[in-house]
C-alpha cells in the first residue's frame, strides 16, 4: 500500500473505509457512466480483473486540488461531496478528467457481462 505521505487518499484510512462502506450500502449507480455499463459489482475485488467492481471516484480530481479551491490534496480526498461510486474501468478511463471530458473517455468501453 502506498504511504500516507505519497497518497492523500490513504492519509485517513479509517475515514476512507467509512466512506467506502457508506457508498456500498447506498448501492448507487456509477457516477461516471451513469449506469450505462450496468450495475456496479460491489461484492467483487476492486482491480483490473473485475472491471465493473466498485471504487470511489473523486469528482474533482485530487491531483488538481488547487484548481478546485481545496486547502490541500487531503481535503479534496476527504470531501464527501467530492466523492461518488464508480466502476473500476470507468474510473481508470476517466483519469484526471471531469464532467463531459470523462464521459468522452468512457464512450468506447464495451464490457460483456459475465464471470471474470
Amino acid at each position: 500500500m502506498p504511504s500516507a505521505k505519497a497518497n492523500p487518499r490513504y492519509a485517513n484510512g479509517a475515514l476512507r473505509r467509512k466512506y467506502r462502506a457508506r457508498m456500498a450500502a447506498m448501492g448507487g449507480a456509477c457516477g461516471i457512466c451513469k449506469g450505462r455499463l450496468g450495475p456496479i459489482r460491489y461484492d467483487e475485488p476492486s482491480d483490473a480483473a473485475h472491471p465493473l467492481s466498485f471504487v470511489i471516484d473523486e469528482i474533482r480530481p485530487v491531483s488538481r486540488w488547487r484548481q478546485f479551491g481545496y486547502a490541500s490534496p487531503r481535503a479534496a480526498a476527504e470531501d464527501w461531496d467530492n466523492l461518488q461510486p464508480a466502476h473500476w474501468i470507468c474510473n481508470a478511463r476517466k483519469g484526471a478528467g471531469t464532467g463531459t471530458q470523462a464521459q468522452k473517455n468512457i464512450k468506447e468501453i464495451n464490457i460483456p457481462d459475465g464471470s471474470w
